[in-house]
């Protein structure tokens, strides 16, 4: 299979991977010859990539880091959770918090027991999704970034359950920015942008009155938008000041914002991710966390056409364990020219290539 961009989409391509909306319903099957309406609804709807199918790439796989019904119980019990507490007035007496505490953390326990035996790196763009409250799948994701994160970092179990707690509940606030703000296709004015800003202290507000809830995870909601150099919200709080776990959230809440597709932009690729990072290593984030978070994330997910820097192009094939930068790339074209039968090379034995351009629409689908 092959990623490629929806504006590169033809009719009759015929679609590799199922499309869901939010709560997990299938909007477009795997196998389904795509026609012209469809593919400008992909467009409409604000769908960037997505995985097709052709000959010269079909035994190329990728896979969502968690199952189904781990990922639908997570998107569930976040919603569900959400929604209690935007709806309750007293919080600290909400008895449903005595059972939901406890569902909220077995689920990040099967999210950790999963991500922890996923044997490649973490790729999210390997299921295809388009909601309109983009908030529950980004709080899932943020999660799993944050826990394959920590597992680099060598977190211990119980810190990790800890991180996760707090990734899924970190952006909690945002239930009570009104919706017009949240979801508005364009700029946002000054006074706009401050009502986003205050979900930190919101979510804060929200969870540290909730009795089961860790403190720990409060603080999370708190701090996941503070920058080790001071220029972020709501305290403007710096270096060792910022909690551990929210500078991990900060760099998994960030990258999963800008590789996801929300009303206002198109999704960037993995790469065009971690270079945002990269941008603001030792004075945004934790330069160590960064590179630790590189070896955890597909930087080239499987089926991406890439440029090599001699001039070849092919398609990402597989995954390297802990260099996530160096993958194996099976070579269609030499010179512009496609080549008589395709061949694989490993950038990790080959350390005088690297990686020029990466796009979905450098190779015709002819080759």
């Amino acid at each position: 299979m092959r990623l490629i961009s929806t504006f590169s989409l033809a009719p009759g391509d015929e679609l590799s991977k199922t499309i869901y909306n939010e709560n997990g319903q299938i909007l477009i099957n795997s196998g389904v010859s795509l026609t012209q309406r469809m593919i400008e609804r992909l467009n409409d709807i604000g769908i960037t990539y997505v995985y097709i199918e052709d000959e010269l790439t079909a035994d190329i796989e990728t896979n969502y880091p968690v199952s189904d019904r781990v990922r639908t119980d997570a998107i569930n019990t976040i919603k569900s959770t959400f929604d209690t507490m935007k709806k309750t007035d007293d919080i600290a007496n909400a008895f449903i918090f005595d059972r939901t505490g406890q569902k909220m953390m077995n689920v990040v326990q099967h999210i950790l027991a999963e991500v922890q035996g996923h044997r490649e790196v973490i790729n999210l763009l390997s299921d295809v999704f388009t909601y309109d409250d983009y908030i529950f799948t980004h709080s899932l994701n943020v999660t799993i970034y944050a826990l394959a994160l920590g597992t680099e970092l060598g977190l211990p179990p119980k810190r990790l359950e800890e991180l996760g707690y707090g990734a899924m509940l970190h952006d909690v606030g945002k239930t009570l920015v009104p919706r017009e703000v949240l979801f508005k296709p364009g700029k946002l004015t000054e006074d706009e942008f401050q009502k986003v800003k205050e979900h930190s202290e919101a979510g804060f507000n929200m969870l540290r009155k909730a009795p089961t809830v860790p403190l720990v995870a409060a603080h999370c909601a708190y701090q996941h938008h503070e920058r080790l150099n001071g220029s972020g919200y709501p305290r403007g709080l710096e270096g060792n000041d910022i909690h551990y776990y929210a500078k991990i959230l900060g760099i998994a809440d960030v990258f999963d914002a800008v590789t996801s597709n929300r009303v206002y932009r198109k999704a960037m690729l993995p790469h065009e991710g971690l270079e945002i990072l990269y941008s603001g290593a030792g004075t945004l984030f934790d330069i160590d966390m960064i590179e630790a978070f590189r070896k955890s994330v597909a930087v080239y997910p499987n089926g991406l056409t890439v440029l090599l820097s001699d001039g070849r192009k092919g398609i990402v094939s597989k995954q390297n364990t802990q260099l996530s930068d160096r993958p194996f790339i099976r070579i269609l074209e030499e010179h512009g020219n496609p080549v008589h039968e395709y061949y694989e090379i490993d950038l990790s034995k080959e350390l005088n290539l690297v990686v020029m351009d990466c796009d979905t629409t450098l190779l015709s689908k002819s080759v």
